[in-house]
């Protein structure tokens, strides 16, 4: 597999004339970069298990019929899907309403780390969401760790949702703090950079942990990315690329497909050129993903990625 993504899944809703009418975005980081990974042609396998309804179901068909392989396609006998009511605005604006069904939880399980599927794979991909309970963050660790000693390129991208983390911004940050000495890339809101100490702080997580941390601006244009121990504004097309659904993780599906693309598989084939090919390469994903203002029919192919750039 050319990536390997783990993590919570989430159901998107749109409130609508009709009761409970949903638009196709399994929601989450892990799901929506995996799907965007796999429609740029790489072989994605997503792994994580779901409740046993209608909504499990339909998450596991979806990411199926976008090219993601479901490594463990595990139907749980207690209903555990989160529900994401999402407004969109005519800007492209999201709010976010979660609540979650009776006996709700996370559902990853260290078992269904396979360390196979992490030896099989070029990256490990999670987001921070599956951090925010146990076992579920054991699981999330031990994948991490597995890929970081197996030499595989790790990323990770920063979802921080109250909902998710009872004990606030400072449990969040304290948890991916333990995992970043197993990461090669982090992503963070700028609104996220906040919770990891602000962006004077950047440098020294880069220092102590040789992370490469790319920051989405949220409502801005684009990326930065802290490279090497030097923050950089992004050369190419800049366009928005996180205030509609499913667009942030669509750049990061993008980038990490551009990664493969160039033939990267390790921290150390990382270079200035290749990180600055992979941003603008998200950066139209995301661009494209704002435009259509969808959910899964709007994370875009390698050729509507493409396509875009050669515009200009």
């Amino acid at each position: 597999m050319d990536l390997y993504s783990l993590g919570e899944l989430v159901i998107d809703f749109t409130p609508g004339s009709e009761p409970a009418s949903y638009i196709r975005n399994p929601g989450g980081a892990p799901a929506n970069a995996a799907i965007t990974a796999a429609r740029s042609g790489l072989e994605v396998g997503m792994c994580g298990s779901v409740g046993d309804d209608d909504f499990g179901r339909f998450l596991i068909q979806t990411l199926e019929e976008n090219g993601v392989k479901v490594l463990n396609p595990k139907l749980c006998g207690k209903a555990i899907t989160t529900l994401a009511f999402v407004t969109l605005a005519p800007d492209g604006n999201r709010s976010f309403t979660f609540a979650r069904k009776p006996g709700a939880d996370m559902f990853l399980e260290e078992e269904a780390v396979k360390a196979e599927d992490i030896q099989s794979s070029a990256i490990v991909h999670a987001g921070s969401c599956s951090l925010s309970a146990s076992p579920v963050a054991e699981a999330t660790i031990k994948a991490l760790r597995l890929g970081h000693e197996m030499g595989k390129l790790v990323s990770f991208d920063v979802n921080y949702r109250n909902v998710m983390w009872q004990d606030g911004q400072a449990a969040c940050a304290a948890k991916v703090r333990e995992i970043l000495p197993y990461v090669d890339l982090l992503k963070v809101s700028d609104e996220e950079v906040g919770m990891m100490g602000g962006e004077a702080a950047l440098p020294g997580l880069m220092e102590e942990f040789g992370v490469t941390v790319v920051v989405e601006t949220l409502g801005g244009a684009g990326a930065r990315c802290f490279f090497a121990g030097e923050c950089w504004d992004t050369a190419g097309r800049k366009v928005p690329c996180v205030d509609t659904n499913g667009a942030g993780d669509a750049f990061w599906g993008a980038f990490l497909s551009s990664l493969r693309i160039q033939g990267v598989d390790k921290k150390e084939q990382l270079t200035r050129e290749i990180v600055a090919q992979a941003v603008g390469y998200g950066n139209a994903a995301g661009g494209l993903t704002v435009q259509k203002k969808g959910a899964i029919p709007a994370l875009p192919t390698r050729q509507e990625i493409e396509s875009f750039l050669a515009q200009g």
